[in-house]
């Protein structure tokens, strides 16, 4: 009986000293540790948390850039022989493709971007073409809201330096070229 009594006595004292099993979120992972980040250090890519994104100018006027001073662009838009390259500088994976939803003040568009390396930037960023004489090109003259798979979303103000690029992409612009008569109806 003191064997039978000291057997109870002494799988009671194991069953309470176990440590409960934390509560699992449904669909985590087993093993998943949650960690805490320090209060004190800011986000990556912003040193001013008192700066507003802008947009600036190149000193060709043929390119703008949106985004915090002093820091990577969030969004540049550069013309190229009458063709807008819009970059929007977020990781993208390589081979990947996406469209840009871009909803604003001037309408919307959806612009596809492909993963594209960019000299001087380190992995891929997302970039997509418009041509100048597109309608859809006036949305990023003005405010819009911007999402992208895997980039989040982001709010671009409006502002003067792009809508000069617009103007000057338009004009520089190559016009196009006369429609090929017909045999028949040329004039000998």
């Amino acid at each position: 009986m003191k064997l039978l009594t000291a057997t109870i006595f002494a799988l009671t004292l194991a069953a309470c000293s176990k440590t409960p099993v934390p509560p699992t979120r449904e669909g985590a992972p087993d093993n998943a540790v949650r960690l805490s980040l320090p209060q004190v250090e800011a986000l990556p890519g912003i040193k001013d948390e008192q700066s507003q994104p802008t947009w600036a100018a190149s000193p060709d006027g043929m390119s703008a850039r949106f985004g915090h001073p002093g820091e990577q662009p969030l969004v540049s838009v550069a013309c190229r022989a009458g063709v807008f390259e819009v970059t929007r500088h977020a990781y993208a994976p390589v081979g990947a493709q996406a469209l840009f939803a871009l909803v604003g003040s001037e309408g919307i568009m959806r612009l596809p971007v492909d993963a594209t390396a960019i000299p001087g930037q380190r992995g891929y960023l997302w970039q997509g073409t418009l041509a100048a004489d597109d309608p859809r090109v006036k949305v990023l003259g003005g405010a819009y809201t911007g999402t992208l798979p895997g980039a989040g979303k982001i709010t671009v103000s409006a502002g003067a330096p792009m809508r000069e690029v617009i103007a000057q992409c338009r004009r520089s612009a190559p016009t196009a070229a006369p429609e090929p008569v017909a045999p028949s109806s040329a004039v000998d």
